[in-house]
């Protein structure tokens, strides 16, 4: 019976990865970070992604408080958080936010103040959306590992 909970979790895991390669939303980057996961380091992969969430959201942060300075003028300053976003979001595989990041840093080069703000809605949706799935994706697998490591005594 556990056997099928822990079947049923891995076919949970892999359909939402599928949708998640599918749509375009990681690339091939995750499946690498993944295959650095192993016994030793076992959330691995979460781990990493957590300190992304972390950075990210103090880019985005700084990113807002940037657009929201009617006085604002440095777009060189948002470039560089936006080259470190590009930069952090490629290392996890996050392919639609770096995208994003592409289509805000243009925005950025050209000076277009509602370009910027544009993205950068665009961005903070794309980031939550990213963060939700990931982390039902790694409930998820923290589930199957339960799932697995659990083991009742043999009745005789």
């Amino acid at each position: 019976m556990l056997g099928l909970a822990a079947d049923r979790l891995r076919a949970d895991m892999n359909r939402l990865l599928s949708f998640l390669f599918h749509q375009g939303i990681l690339d091939e980057q995750f499946l690498q970070l993944q295959q650095l996961q192993d016994e030793t380091s076992p959330n691995f992969v979460s781990e990493v992604v957590n300190i992304y969430f972390h950075e990210s959201e103090k880019l985005l942060r700084n990113l807002r408080s940037l657009l929201v300075d009617r006085e604002f003028s440095d777009y060189n300053k948002m470039g560089i958080h936006l080259n470190q976003f590009m930069g952090s979001s490629s290392s996890i595989g996050a392919k639609r936010i770096r995208n994003v990041c592409l289509a805000f840093r243009a925005a950025s080069d050209q000076n277009n103040r509602a370009g910027c703000l544009s993205a950068l809605e665009v961005l903070e949706h794309e980031y939550c959306f990213l963060k939700n799935k990931l982390h039902e994706l790694f409930q998820i697998q923290q589930q199957r590992v339960l799932a697995a490591g659990v083991r009742y005594p043999m009745q005789h």
